[in-house]
């Protein structure tokens, strides 16, 4: 089950997962041109082997659901990627309580009652948990405080349900840096300027991010409890 799977980096750990013989149960919300092509075009390629299915996630209450749609088509879950995402700059005199309630709900109560709902299945199938966090988990990013605290609070979460969860279900994280940037015009001045602050001077690619999902679920049986940056550095750089 991967959430915010139809578009950037999500459908690229749809494409990865699926390539690697995994059945998908993609997750979206307002994207359904996106997925419903993604849908179409992965099971050209292996037939009965993805559903999509539509979900606010803000809506708590509805999650129970989404995790037992999820189930009735192969009755059995193995792994859930909590990558779904909100991001929008909330420079502290704009701050609404709506903003609130919207980047903590995407951004980390989803995450968690999806753990919540979905322990069982998981724990029955030994299975993982992969969080996509953020790099700004760790380095506030500036007019972003309400997102850099919830992807903090992923982070947290990742530890805490890796030791509430184990020995029967792994938990780990993945933190993206720059990969794909932004879709919010006033921040895409400030591209090569974050470029510029990794060790490796370029920018990753959506590949990067799923290529390291997909090492925590099949090369990883003892891991857990950690988030792995994909930054080219950046975290370690002045």
């Amino acid at each position: 089950l991967i959430t915010g799977g139809a578009r950037r980096i999500g459908a690229q750990i749809v494409r990865e997962l699926h390539a690697k013989g995994l059945n998908i149960v993609l997750h979206y919300n307002s994207s359904e041109t996106e997925a419903k092509s993604l849908v179409s075009e992965l099971e050209s390629s292996r037939k009965d082997s993805i559903i999509g299915l539509s979900q606010d996630l803000t809506d708590t209450g509805s999650i129970s659901g989404l995790v037992s749609s999820a189930m009735q088509k192969w009755n059995q879950l193995d792994v859930l990627v909590n990558n779904a995402s909100a991001f929008y700059p909330t420079p502290l005199p704009d701050i609404t309580k709506q903003d609130w309630d919207d980047l903590m709900g995407v951004n980390l109560l989803a995450p968690l009652f999806l753990i919540k709902e979905s322990a069982r299945y998981l724990a029955h199938s030994k299975g993982c948990v992969i969080n996509i966090v953020d790099i700004h988990a760790h380095k506030g990013l500036q007019d972003f405080s309400i997102y850099s605290i919830a992807k903090a609070g992923l982070a947290m979460l990742t530890k805490t349900m890796a030791r509430e969860l184990a020995p029967m279900i792994r938990v780990n994280g993945v933190s993206p840096g720059a990969i794909i940037w932004p879709e919010i015009e006033a921040h895409k001045n400030e591209h090569q300027a974050i470029i510029d602050q990794t060790a490796l001077k370029r920018q990753g690619e959506p590949q990067d991010v799923a290529n390291t999902v997909l090492f925590l679920i099949r090369n990883a049986d003892y891991i857990t409890g950690q988030i792995i940056s994909v930054d080219g550095g950046r975290s370690v750089s002045f």
